[in-house]
């Protein structure tokens, strides 16, 4: 068996009289573009899959998401962090500290604006180039902040901020680039995981910066942070879009005489430069699919709102735990039944991922992308469950009722928020595979927008409601999440229907079954005699 696959050389493979027509007609419709007879002839994913981050040992993925789940963490503690500077802010510099709370809201706004940006730069240029310039940008605009002279400099440095961050959009993408649809569940979990759970570390550290540090030490220390994980990122992460392996590849084949006439997807196109067209194009492809994408459009507004709604209550948290005596540093730390939701949450969904991989390799096709959001129907009613709860236990200690009443049902709303996430972002990451990155930018989108307006009217509805306003804006925000959950079951048992409606969609799932079949008929060849006198073709 080794001797025979030996004799194919590693740039051919015996492919069908089907296979070698349509080699044909695009090498024929290349020409045509070209107004040449070019001969050239692209490398395609099925052509060189060994080449592709699919087919990095599981370690390496694994190694190479750990460092993108830093990354994660940092992007989403320096959103969180700024809070905590507020109170000195509107001290200092002598503004309201609702004034204060503007560049907090400006960078979250423009995060979301930036993951849309950033995203399918990255699906031109690669993912390790975006990842670095991001990081160095965020970095840079920490230090006038913690250097500010006055109240101008966080306005304008958090909003250049928020711009320079490419965000989960991006590092979905690496993922995407390493696991195909079926086999990718694991690792979002543990990503999205990543993604909530760093604004509560974030918060946690800052109170005790807050409590015991200058304002600045928490720019200074988000420095410190960022350095470490793309000092960490530069060394241990390598490139895993495909056509930039792919560009990689041909190149190589070239200049080792494999294949003179083998070349990238970019090369194909000439390169990596552009015509204004092409420019507004990649600019607006994420906005498009936002806004034409049913699946995006409804997954986002909903993780957006939940996300909105999120963020509002957890403003309550320092009124309500004040009534038990919590100061800076307690309040934070209240804050950690919201940590432990989320991974008892990521822990939950094991199982099911266990269960539908199981039944794909058993029966492939057999079970539909929509299993992906079957566990969230059971955990989503937790929001709604855990905002009632929260809301009148936070009646406080004046009625007998202990504060760890309060944190049981954080922990709950926790649990469902990750949920939320999960769920959407890996049906979107199925649906769009290698444009996973423009498809979840929507999803960041419509999170850290919606999270920047709250920021402005939270504070005023946990103080200015009559009566009881603690108790009466959690339930508000209680009914709210009932109507926000309600499309999390429209999408379940309609989903079919609307992927369908999706052009984009289809067309991405026809294109991974080609270059199933492709990998299929290739490792059939490599296990079969070669026959006397049997043809090859370059590819």
């Amino acid at each position: 068996m080794a001797t025979a696959r030996a004799n194919i050389p590693s740039n051919q493979v015996p492919i069908s009289a089907d296979d070698e027509k349509e080699k044909s007609e695009q090498n024929s419709d290349i020409s045509n573009q070209l107004g040449t007879s070019d001969t050239r002839v692209e490398l395609t994913e099925g052509d060189a899959w060994d080449k592709l981050g699919y087919s990095f040992s599981t370690p390496r993925k694994w190694q190479i998401l750990l460092v993108v789940f830093m990354i994660q963490i940092y992007i989403n503690s320096n959103a969180a962090m700024y809070s905590h500077a507020v109170g000195t802010v509107s001290k200092r510099f002598n503004v309201s500290e609702q004034v204060a709370r503007i560049p907090q809201m400006l960078f979250l706004v423009a995060y979301g604006f930036a993951c849309e940006f950033w995203a399918p730069w990255s699906e031109e240029y690669g993912r390790w180039p975006i990842q670095q310039l991001s990081l160095f940008l965020i970095n840079v605009w920490q230090i006038p902040c913690a250097l500010a002279p006055n109240y101008a400099t966080f306005v304008v440095c958090r909003t250049l901020g928020g711009l320079s961050t490419a965000g989960g959009s991006v590092t979905l993408g690496v993922l995407a680039d390493m696991w195909e649809p079926d086999e990718q569940e694991y690792a979002v979990a543990f990503l999205v995981l990543s993604s909530v759970g760093g604004s509560v570390v974030g918060t946690i550290a800052g109170a005790f910066l807050e409590k015991y540090a200058d304002v600045q030490w928490i720019f200074w220390t988000l420095l410190i942070f960022g350095a470490v994980v793309q000092g960490i990122h530069f060394i241990a992460n390598p490139e895993t879009r495909a056509t930039i392996l792919l560009d990689r590849e041909a190149k190589r084949r070239r200049e080792s005489g494999e294949d003179s006439n083998i070349y990238g997807p970019s090369e194909m196109r000439g390169g990596h430069g552009m015509s204004m067209k092409e420019f507004w194009t990649i600019v607006w492809r994420p906005f498009y699919m936002f806004f034409t994408e049913p699946i995006v459009l409804w997954l986002s507004l909903l993780s957006g709102f939940s996300d909105a709604l999120i963020f509002t209550f957890l403003q309550s948290f320092k009124p309500v735990y004040e009534q038990w005596g919590f100061g800076t540093v307690g309040t934070g730390l209240a804050f950690i039944p919201i940590l432990l939701g989320y991974i008892i949450s990521y822990l939950s969904y094991l199982p099911s991922i266990h269960v539908f991989r199981k039944r794909r390799r058993a029966k492939p096709g057999s079970v539909s992308p929509e299993a992906r959001l079957w566990w969230l129907l059971w955990l989503a009613p937790l929001e709604t469950i855990g905002m009632f709860g929260f809301a009148w236990t936070s009646l406080g200690p004046d009625y007998g009722i202990p504060w760890i009443a309060t944190m049981v049902f954080s922990c709950m709303v926790g649990i469902a928020n990750y949920a939320i996430y999960q769920s959407s972002i890996d049906y979107q990451t199925a649906a769009y595979g290698p444009y996973a990155a423009s498809a979840t930018g929507g999803n960041d989108l419509a999170r850290d927008v919606l999270a920047g307006i709250a920021a402005m009217y939270s504070v005023p509805m946990y103080t200015n409601i009559p009566g009881r306003p603690l108790e009466y804006a959690s339930t508000i925000l209680a009914c709210l999440a009932v109507l926000v959950t309600i499309p999390i079951y429209i999408v379940y048992w309609k989903g079919p229907v609307i992927r369908e409606r999706s052009k984009f969609a289809q067309t991405l799932e026809k294109k991974w079954e080609v270059n199933r079949e492709k990998r299929r008929k290739s490792s059939v060849a490599g296990l079969g005699e070669k026959r006397e006198g049997e043809g090859v073709v370059v590819v």
